[in-house]
């Protein structure tokens, strides 16, 4: 029995937030498990975004191995910085992981910088999206986006390595500056959702409640979601709007907590926090709503809406796009265009059958390419790509 586990190949995710790898990678890790990899996880042992009770001992529970990793999410600390990569490093050349799987873009940068110094066989390179690198503006934004572009070039040089992207805009972005070659990309759209889980409901009765489900950031497009919902309630459309995600103190980005009471108190939208039964929250709306600007890869919430039968209203981002098909399952407008966001909204609030023409669309859509199993299957494809040889 003993040499039956020693002889399992090693899979290690690496990843900024434990959490984020249990909401978004566990069936990946379910199924390499299932058959047979020794799957391990470095992460930080604290969590900004997990619920109170979360812990990693529900890795431990999953029989994943848990490593502790300092990685800030976002410092730019030199020393803390190269601190990570040592970590790393130091992690990689103890467990020598046969794969090697990077989550979010300060894993993969460092991971990767470690995956050729240590000598790693394999790695899969996971931008899940751009986020900041994508949206900041500014000189030093500009300074940082060149440096994290030199990095990330080197990082991604690994020699049998696949970069794992959720659209294909961020393709096109890494091929067109060079930083990697097409051949050794895959587009995976976003990580799937359970169908199951997330089943077709009639729409409830009483006034059409619209919801924008995300961390509250100023590049979710919380201040044009507001505004959106003052527009509407000026055009005298009963409707209610509410935001249902979590505050992150830590993060420079996001909405004041006195900002959020300002407008509860106007009565322009409601503010719901984090819900952790969002199949549940779902049934009970009856618009999605996500105005990001934010550098998305495929918002797991778009797919989620889909699979409940509910019409999406969002932007123009590549990763939102690849999600919605504009005039079939939902409306796509321009980033940052209040006026474009307010007609589309209004458009679904007064006309109940085409709500439900494009929720019927939309699951069927789901049923046909977001199934949880279809997103796994292409990843263990992946892993067989580099690792053809017996496990």
């Amino acid at each position: 029995m003993v040499e039956l586990v020693m002889s399992r190949k090693i899979l290690l995710f690496v990843v900024n937030e434990a959490y984020f790898f249990i909401s978004h990678r566990l069936e990946l890790a379910r199924r390499a498990q299932a058959i047979g990899y020794a799957v391990h996880v470095a992460a930080p042992a604290d969590h900004v975004w997990a619920p109170a009770d979360f812990s990693v001992e529900r890795l431990k529970e999953e029989g994943f191995v848990f490593h502790p990793l300092p990685i800030s999410r976002r410092g730019q600390n030199p020393f803390a910085e190269v601190k990570t990569l040592i970590s790393i490093y130091r992690l990689f050349r103890r467990l020598k992981p046969d794969l090697v799987h990077l989550l979010t873009i300060k894993p993969i940068l460092y991971g990767g910088l470690a995956a050729r110094l240590a000598g790693v066989p394999s790695v899969v390179a996971a931008i899940t999206g751009l986020g900041q690198i994508d949206v900041a503006t500014g000189f030093f934004a500009s300074l940082r986006r060149a440096l994290v572009t030199r990095i990330m070039k080197i990082s991604l040089g690994h020699r049998n390595l696949r970069v794992v992207l959720q659209n294909e805009e961020d393709q096109e972005m890494l091929v067109r500056n060079n930083i990697v070659d097409r051949s050794r990309t895959n587009v995976i759209g976003g990580v799937g959702v359970d169908l199951d889980l997330y089943q077709y409901a009639p729409e409830p009765s009483g006034d059409p409640l619209v919801i924008l489900p995300a961390r509250l950031i100023w590049e979710k497009g919380v201040a044009e979601f507001v505004e959106m919902a003052r527009n509407i309630r000026q055009k005298g459309v009963s409707a209610r709007f509410a935001l249902v995600g979590d505050i992150q103190p830590s993060n420079p980005r996001s909405i004041p907590a006195t900002t959020l009471d300002a407008w509860q108190k106007e009565g322009v939208i409601e503010v719901w926090g984090r819900k952790t039964d969002m199949a549940e929250v779902y049934s009970r709306c009856h618009v999605v709503c996500l105005p990001t600007i934010y550098g998305e890869g495929v918002p797991k919430v778009l797919l989620e809406a889909a699979a409940s039968g509910r019409p999406v209203v969002t932007t123009d981002v590549g990763g939102c796009k690849a999600a919605v098909v504009n005039g079939e399952t939902g409306f796509i407008v321009p980033k940052n265009n209040v006026a474009a966001l307010t007609t589309s909204i209004q458009e679904l609030l007064e006309q109940p059958k085409l709500r439900e023409s494009f929720g019927n669309a939309a699951r069927i859509r789901a049923e046909k390419l977001f199934d949880v199993r279809r997103a796994t299957d292409a990843a263990i494809g992946i892993y067989d790509l580099l690792l053809p040889a017996e496990r």
